[in-house]
């Protein structure tokens, strides 16, 4: 890289920095972080242990934010003053590295700050069920529940299985697990759809090619400082024997809920846990996430029918297609980001595509 096009390179990540500096507010960031701080000294702060670590997990995200910004800042003047050093002595590839890790930071930092919405910060629960098709698509909704797997190891996530419905001859016919972290559920909203695979089946003895689908559902884990009221009369609730992975070797007794609500007709299951008492009060947290999901999405069709967008474009179709013959390819239809990487977003390497979605869809609030 030449020296002018490292001087605009800087300039323009001068810019960008400015611009997350009016997003972020450093003054009030830093007197909110106070202001909570101050919180945490009280007596009482941990009577009511919900509302302290919701209060922890706010002060540890918005340090996070205004020491990741200070780094920027730092990083960039390092970078300046460097370039001045070695404007006529050096070649300046030497500072390569230091460019990457700015563009990094930023380009990490700059999506976090689109994390605002209400439930952003709570972890998420993911269901995952295949579609037609019996066997290939039950595999492939394990590969997609595999994937998310190494997606939490990845990002440090902690994962905890719910439920699991082993199927016919491989795969799985339904799974639902946690993923839980910072904003977790901010990040991992942008994977709810269908997903396509394309590829030659290893259950077909032609060696044909062969397509699958599977749906995602993400919902937010809705805690106890977030009210939402469920009556037990619109409840149905069935228990039992416990079956499949994470159920066979630890369950011995009816201890497997499954929950119907029965004005909405959604179900939940659970059967992780060995007390029935448990799996009925993590299926009633699920059942909570999925109302709210529900209502979010009745709320974002009223809004799309306001400035005549075509439901179908919104919803049930499907978001992501992962193509490993004629070609490899996995391209994103809501944001046209594409690579060749199938294997590697395949092992849980999704940010460019998570990444990809939430500046996307800040840009559409922002319009």
């Amino acid at each position: 890289m030449e020296i002018y096009e490292l001087k605009q390179w800087l300039e323009d990540k001068k810019t960008k920095i400015q611009t997350l500096s009016q997003l972020l507010q450093i003054d009030a960031l830093k007197h909110r972080i106070s202001a909570l701080e101050q919180k945490t000294y009280a007596p009482n702060f941990w009577d009511n242990q919900t509302q302290a670590k919701r209060v922890i997990d706010t002060l540890k995200f918005l340090k996070n934010q205004c020491e990741t910004y200070e780094d920027i800042t730092s990083q960039y003047e390092t970078l300046k003053v460097a370039l001045e050093l070695l404007e006529m002595e050096e070649p300046v590839d030497t500072l390569e590295a230091d460019m990457a890790l700015l563009e990094s930071t930023l380009d990490n930092f700059e999506v976090a700050l689109f994390l605002s919405e209400e439930y952003d910060q709570l972890n998420a629960i993911i269901e995952i069920h295949p579609g037609a098709g019996g066997t290939e698509s039950q595999d492939w909704a394990e590969m997609l529940f595999r994937m998310f797997k190494r997606y939490a190891e990845k990002k440090r996530f902690d994962w905890t299985l719910n439920d699991y419905q082993d199927g016919n001859e491989a795969g799985l016919k339904s799974a639902t697990f946690t993923i839980s972290g910072s904003h977790a559920y901010g990040f991992l909203k942008a994977e709810s759809g269908v997903h396509r695979l394309v590829r030659i089946s290893p259950f077909d003895s032609s060696g044909r090619r062969h397509t699958s689908f599977a749906s995602v559902n993400v919902i937010p884990e809705i805690d106890d400082t977030i009210s939402i009221e469920i009556d037990e009369a619109d409840l149905k609730i069935d228990t039992y024997r416990s079956s499949g992975a994470g159920g066979q070797s630890v369950n011995t007794t009816d201890s497997a809920v499954r929950i119907t609500h029965l004005p909405t007709k959604l179900v939940v299951t659970c059967q992780n846990e060995r007390s029935q008492i448990k799996n009925r009060d993590k299926a009633l947290q699920i059942l909570k996430g999925k109302l709210y999901q529900l209502e979010i999405d009745r709320q974002k069709s009223q809004l799309d029918d306001m400035r005549n967008i075509s439901l179908s474009n919104a919803f049930g179709s499907q978001i992501r297609s992962y193509v490993m013959h004629p070609y490899a390819m996995v391209k994103d239809h809501r944001t046209s980001i594409e690579t060749a990487a199938v294997q590697k977003v395949l092992d849980g390497d999704l940010d460019i595509f998570i990444h990809g979605y939430l500046k996307t869809q800040a840009k559409k609030e922002s319009a």
